[in-house]
């Protein structure tokens, strides 16, 4: 119940269709309820948070050290560049677009079962941007040189290089995804019905713009004539078909959690619906990697050495051996577990099988990409790569951000998303 001198959601939706004067006067009121709603709990969610914010703070002294002292207190070298960091990028940028995907069935099929999965997702794609760019900035060595970056600043160098494609995408994929979030919900909390032409055209936007980050960051690798391992057409797809099954893995835990703790039933029909497109596309996933292992094994190429390293090692080196097999292992474990008859209705079986699957995908786009690509060395050397105890605090801080803002993020959606909207 309202306050008595408190206006209702509906007093303040009425209120705004008079003018301009009722938006402004309840826009500080929805931003100050969403604080409220932020910081405000059960113990459980107090002690998750502190959890998360020790992890942050001591991922945060780390990177101080690293800025300190250097990048020699990582594991990376001149031959091995692109470590832990990158591999972390280029499995959230995966999950940021696999998360908002979720808009296809949504609104190209008007799924309407899928719109409260949509906004999730779209919470998860700004989380995802936030740890994707915080792992570059902490990559970068020397962060106060990210001026060199900056259009007028510095040498922006675009549309020649992929890396300023990448920082436009990322970039423009946050802004998109905080303005469809941020309207819907308002609107919510207003107790009105969306416009869509305020948050149609974008969200269709989102789509195209979902798939370009992850291809921007394909060919950003594939481009790279000096490492042949990332010179393959099918990278791109393959990053594409990744990020639809960590995506919606990650999305069925988090709605598998707010069913169990925060008494939130969305309905069984959108899980069914992400189940359906992870056992699609795990199976096109593992069928890529069996092609690009033919190719490579059977017909030879200018990689072969590197995947020959990645998967059966080379000389005794084999410090990825195990990372690479244990990936497929839970790729096809998982993919058995998804094929299952009956997988969505079975919670328990289903969250087993979503946590498989996206660690498989984390190393995979990880220890399993990144790292190959430079073993061996431009020069035929095997220097070998493992990461610090420092990029380990590093990588956790910057995870424990994101969940930090993905907590804070779906607290404020809740309680809007609870309320029914107008003509519903």
């Amino acid at each position: 119940m309202s306050k008595p001198n408190e206006a209702s959601p509906r007093q303040v939706a009425s209120q705004a269709n008079q003018g301009a004067p009722g938006h402004l006067a309840s826009y500080p009121r929805f931003l100050w309820r969403s604080v409220v709603a932020a910081t405000d709990g059960s113990p459980w969610f107090y002690a998750w948070m502190i959890l998360l914010s020790f992890i942050a703070l001591v991922g945060l002294h780390a990177w101080a050290v690293q800025v300190r002292d250097g990048m020699a207190v990582t594991g990376m070298s001149d031959h091995v560049s692109w470590g832990l960091y990158i591999a972390n990028f280029t499995f959230c940028v995966g999950l940021a677009a696999g998360g908002v995907m979720m808009v296809i069935p949504a609104y190209l099929y008007h799924d309407h079962d899928m719109h409260d999965v949509t906004i999730v997702g779209e919470l998860l794609a700004v989380a995802a941007i936030v740890m994707s760019i915080s792992f570059v900035v902490v990559d970068l060595g020397r962060p106060d040189r990210f001026w060199h970056l900056m259009p007028g600043v510095g040498v922006f160098n675009w549309p020649l290089s992929m890396l300023t494609w990448d920082v436009i995408v990322l970039n423009g994929y946050l802004l998109l995804n905080l303005h469809i979030c941020g309207y819907l919900l308002y609107t919510r909390f207003r107790g009105e019905r969306p416009d869509p032409r305020w948050y149609l055209p974008f969200v269709f936007l989102s789509i195209f713009w979902a798939i370009s980050i992850h291809t921007v960051t394909a060919f950003l690798y594939s481009g790279l004539g000096g490492r042949p391992f990332w010179n393959t057409a099918l990278l791109a797809p393959r990053f594409l078909v990744t990020a639809f099954v960590s995506g919606p893995a990650f999305i069925i835990l988090t709605l598998q959690l707010l069913r169990r703790l925060a008494g939130v039933h969305i309905g069984g029909r959108p899980v069914s619906v992400l189940v359906n497109i992870i056992r699609v596309t795990l199976l096109i996933n593992l069928l890529m990697v069996v092609s690009e292992l033919f190719t490579e094994l059977y017909a030879g190429g200018a990689h072969t050495v590197s995947v020959r390293y990645l998967f059966f090692g080379l000389h005794g080196a084999n410090g990825l051996t195990p990372w690479i097999w244990g990936s497929i292992v839970l790729g096809l474990v998982s993919a058995v577990m998804f094929l299952r008859p009956g997988a969505a209705g079975r919670p328990a079986w289903l969250s087993v099988a979503c946590v498989l699957s996206f660690c498989g995908i984390w190393i995979e786009k990880g220890m399993g990409l990144i790292i190959p690509a430079f073993i061996p060395s431009t020069l035929h050397e095997l220097v070998e790569y493992w990461p610090s105890l420092i990029e380990w605090q590093v990588t956790a801080g910057i995870w424990a951000l994101g969940m930090l803002v993905f907590t804070a993020a779906l607290k404020v959606a809740l309680p809007v998303l609870r309320r029914p909207q107008p003509g519903d």
